[in-house]
């Protein structure tokens, strides 16, 4: 299997025992590296993790941007697959990345999937949540991630995207508890980057209203 078919995946962490365990599992099999990059846990994130076979480095948080660009850096291989602590790939995801992978990535490429989120126990199909189309692999020498708070990935006008079929399953918010810490999080936030906030809390206030 030649370079272009082999892939990194990173995630960033901050004391996410709760999730990376199910998502590196579902990483398994699919990728040729995982890549921690820890923010200093307290918990038991960094064990976690290698136990399960990923490497793991421990940097200062820099911001969502900086930290994924810390680790786009520091992979192995130049195809990049970005993927948060609390989600996981579907077995529809999982299938279509491997079918990608025996071909080969091409660096003239993004590659988007869609995101299925997970409300409360609930997958959300309504409210503007679905399909919530992510671009999340790529070659790291042609794209960064850009932004203080909702990060966006950035890349040359030269890259077409290319869909994949099935979902990135994202276990959003947990319970009411979880959901008015994110609250209170983002309110931080936006106070700090009121222009970066205003579409993302426009959103909750949409889904809080239809669901």
């Amino acid at each position: 299997m030649n370079d272009n078919s082999k892939i990194s995946a990173i995630i960033i962490t901050f004391n996410e025992q709760e999730h990376i365990g199910a998502c590196i599992r579902s990483l398994q099999g699919v990728v040729d590296e995982v890549l921690v990059v820890d923010s200093h846990s307290t918990d038991d994130t960094v064990s976690i993790s290698e136990a399960l076979g990923a490497k793991v480095i421990s940097v200062k948080w820099q911001g969502y941007a900086e930290t994924k660009n810390v680790g786009n850096q520091n992979a192995t291989y130049n195809t990049i697959l970005s993927i948060d602590a609390d989600e996981e790939l579907s077995e529809d995801l999982r299938a279509s990345i491997l079918a990608r992978k025996s071909i080969g990535f091409s660096i003239e490429h993004v590659y988007k999937f869609n995101r299925l989120n997970n409300y409360c126990g609930q997958w959300i199909k309504y409210a503007g949540w679905y399909p919530d189309t992510k671009v999340r692999i790529f070659h790291k020498l042609n794209a960064k991630w850009e932004g203080e708070v909702h990060e966006e990935l950035v890349y040359t006008n030269t890259v077409t995207q290319k869909h994949l079929t099935g979902d990135l399953l994202h276990y959003s918010i947990k319970d009411k508890e979880d959901h008015i810490a994110r609250i209170h999080k983002y309110n931080k936030l936006a106070r700090k980057y009121p222009n970066r906030m205003i579409g993302y809390l426009s959103a909750i206030s949409t889904f809080v209203k239809l669901y």
